[in-house]
């Protein structure tokens, strides 16, 4: 298999030169089971483990390999198994906080070209989903795209269109039915060669069926919609990247019941530039925006110029990205005083033995 066809380029290969004059091999991770990796590299597709020592020095759920990553190999093509011994470094990654309690990053996709990110036009459709994704999607380091999905099942797209646009500035905006095969063909530019294209969105939006009208056949299983409140169900249980006959490469996410944020604060900036910009023109450079004179934003809202709901997101959003800092900081310190801590032990150990 050819190594631009899954992607491979020069940033890549300059993070590999030092380990291909050790005589290892890259691989790019297409399934993750468990802590084992099915990959692929120029001979084929194999079944992978980290190596102990990756494993020992992997602090973190982001030490270890994520879907879409290169990652660097000794292969046993006879076993059709293979060790991963490092990840070369991600040129893009769309991140998530791990569900639960726990502050721990989540890696969904690594090393991305382009972001589809699919929202249906059903009962559904959510503004304020959508803006949450589009900021994420901006820190990931790839570029968004909106797919409307399931727009045969739409009165009126063009006014579904217009909501977006006012929430996802200068982001490109597809609406299409891949049952339907309605507007597909507006997708095809995204799908170079070589340039990798991840699907992101909640359970039911149509992923699956978007995955399918690419290969031209049913890869994924695709379920219908609830009935009653009209939400999708999930099919897709896992990430997978798989490489299309036609040119490019698909990462296909189950669906995600709730996005929290992480590490978002360009991607805030960059989604609410509009409100950002009205900070220039308050009155007082330290203005909370709530009841100071000649506060630029409340003068916006008043005249209907700043969406309400709006700016509502913006200041939770803001708050959700502030505390989740707090908690950062406070378990990197925990982590600090636990690292010290054994190595003080440790010495106490060492003069004792002496």
């Amino acid at each position: 298999m050819d190594l631009q066809i899954l992607g491979w380029n020069s940033f890549f290969e300059e993070g590999f030169k030092e380990y291909k004059q050790q005589g290892f091999e890259v691989a790019r991770v297409a399934l993750e089971h468990k802590r084992l990796y099915r990959v692929l590299y120029e001979h084929g597709e194999l079944l992978a483990e980290v190596s102990g020592k990756l494993r020992f020095h992997a602090s973190e759920r982001q030490d270890f390999p994520a879907v879409g990553d290169w990652v660097v190999i000794s292969a046993r093509p006879d076993e059709q198994k293979a060790t991963i011994h490092g990840i070369l470094p991600r040129k893009s990654k769309f991140s998530r906080k791990a569900a639960g309690d726990t502050t721990e990053e989540q890696i969904v996709a690594a090393n991305i070209d382009t972001i589809f990110l699919v929202n249906a036009l059903n009962a559904d459709f959510n503004v304020r989903r959508i803006e949450r994704y589009v900021l994420t999607a901006w820190e990931s380091g790839a570029n968004p795209v909106i797919i409307l999905s399931k727009a045969d099942l739409c009165d009126d797209v063009q006014q579904m269109i217009q909501q977006v646009e006012s929430v996802a500035f200068g982001v490109p905006i597809h609406a299409i039915s891949a049952e339907k095969n309605i507007g597909m063909e507006q997708l095809t530019p995204y799908l170079d060669g070589g340039k990798t294209i991840a699907l992101l969105g909640s359970s039911g939006v149509g992923k699956s069926t978007i995955t399918n009208a690419f290969l031209g056949r049913d890869k994924q299983e695709v379920k219908t919609i609830r009935e009653g409140d009209d939400r999708g169900r999930h099919t897709t249980t896992h990430r997978e990247l798989i490489v299309l006959d036609s040119g490019g490469i698909l990462i296909d996410t189950p669906g995600m019941r709730e996005l929290q944020l992480w590490d978002a604060n360009e991607g805030l900036h960059q989604s609410f530039s509009d409100i950002e910009e009205l900070f220039e023109n308050c009155r007082f450079r330290d203005c909370s925006h709530t009841k100071e004179p000649g506060c630029a934003v409340q003068k916006a809202l008043s005249e209907g110029i700043l969406d309400e709901s709006r700016y509502a997101s913006y200041v939770k959003l803001q708050k959700e990205l502030a505390f989740l800092e707090r908690k950062s900081n406070q378990r990197a310190a925990l982590a600090e005083k636990a690292k010290w801590k054994q190595i003080s032990g440790f010495q106490k150990k060492i003069k004792k033995n002496r």
